[in-house]
């Protein structure tokens, strides 16, 4: 257990921290408020379906397809960060990158350029958080507080598309920092075509999940789908392939945020520093607690809703946890052959800060929020 758990240190943060706010708020009925199930639900779908989709080759005859005329790394660099960016739009940050950072691992793997996964991971991860910026239903806390505040429509789009806009520009450029070395696709021949019955089971069910993201259906009947139509397709050994510890860290960060906000004294505090200062307090907030529970935490507090919309999302940036979907890139560049975990971590709070400082400030000088 204890190698595990040296492992896997994000989930062991994660479990410290909701054990350690357990002092705090000792276990009671309320407990139950703080998972939010729908989420997991959607994860564990996903995670089920993408392996799915791996399984049959997808994504290989994918980047066959739309890949397979790039020239050089930059140029691949620099579609898979728009992908990312805009998909998050409409899929959430989440669904972009389960979908995405798997796609360009495996692109990389292919044009032999496994050395330029950390970075281009990371500017994956951040394309897709503040590509989901965009939308009401890009991420949960836009749909939280797009919800609670009763924003028009239009309001919520002049707070978002400006930093949106700025946003890609600042991620095309430091794709410039990615070489433009020459790459030639190792494309070899396979006469084997897709399983057609295991695509389109697995294409109904990712339509079925996308439902639950767009809040058409309930997250439980889908689920339910998801594991049966895995079964159906004779495939349970995907049920062993869905990466429990990352859905073991979202529960604890779930109860550690659950707890602090039931604490008077941290709520109380938290009333007194946020007036005026939305934007700088939602974004520092994040990065301890991650923007999503920041935002619900905070929106009690405050009618300046556009000022903790662009907080929030600009906070995505920062720490390993100020956005929960960084945890999921995290995981997946992780599980490759050779990952350097350490030198990961170090691009990733390197370009984050920057990206968090840049837009920041860009929000301070245009009195933003």
């Amino acid at each position: 257990m204890l190698t595990y758990l040296k492992k896997e240190k994000v989930l062991t943060i994660s479990l410290v921290l909701a054990v350690a706010s357990m002092f705090l708020v000792k276990p009671d009925a309320g407990y139950k408020e703080y998972i939010d199930w729908r989420v997991l639900a959607l994860l564990f779908g996903l995670m089920l379906i993408v392996k799915g989709f791996q399984g049959i080759g997808l994504f290989d005859l994918l980047i066959r397809k739309a890949f397979s005329g790039v020239k050089n790394v930059r140029r691949l660099a620099q579609l898979l960060t728009a992908v990312c960016f805009f998909s998050s739009m409409l899929i959430t940050n989440d669904v972009a990158l389960i979908t995405f950072v798997p796609f360009g691992l495996i692109a990389l793997s292919l044009c032999g350029q496994e050395k330029r996964a950390i970075p281009i991971v990371v500017l994956e991860t951040i394309a897709a958080n503040l590509g989901s910026m965009a939308t009401p239903v890009g991420n949960p806390q836009n749909l939280y507080l797009f919800s609670a505040s009763g924003m028009p429509l239009a309001g919520f789009f002049a707070s978002v598309l400006p930093v949106a806009f700025i946003s890609f520009v600042l991620l095309m450029l430091a794709s410039l920092l990615i070489p433009a070395e020459p790459i030639q696709m190792k494309l070899e021949e396979k006469k084997d075509a897709l399983n057609k019955l295991e695509m389109g089971v697995y294409s109904v069910l990712f339509i079925v999940n996308l439902l639950v993201v767009f809040r058409v259906i309930h997250f439980l009947p889908a689920l339910l789908l998801t594991i049966a139509g895995v079964l159906a397709v004779r495939k349970p050994r995907l049920l062993l392939q869905a990466d429990y510890a990352l859905l073991l860290t979202f529960v604890g960060f779930f109860v550690f945020v659950g707890n602090l906000g039931r604490v008077e004294l941290i709520r109380e505090w938290i009333s007194s520093v946020l007036l005026g200062r939305e934007i700088l307090v939602s974004a520092l907030f994040s990065q301890v607690i991650s923007n999503v529970p920041a935002a619900i935490l905070l929106s009690g507090f405050t009618d300046n809703f556009s000022g903790l919309l662009i907080g929030a999302n600009i906070g995505g940036l920062g720490t390993i946890i100020a956005s929960m979907a960084s945890l999921i890139s995290y995981k997946l560049y992780a599980a490759q052959p050779g990952a350097d975990k350490t030198k990961y971590m170090l691009v990733f709070t390197l370009y984050n800060a920057i990206g968090l400082v840049l837009l920041l400030g860009l929000c301070v000088l245009a009195k933003m929020g």
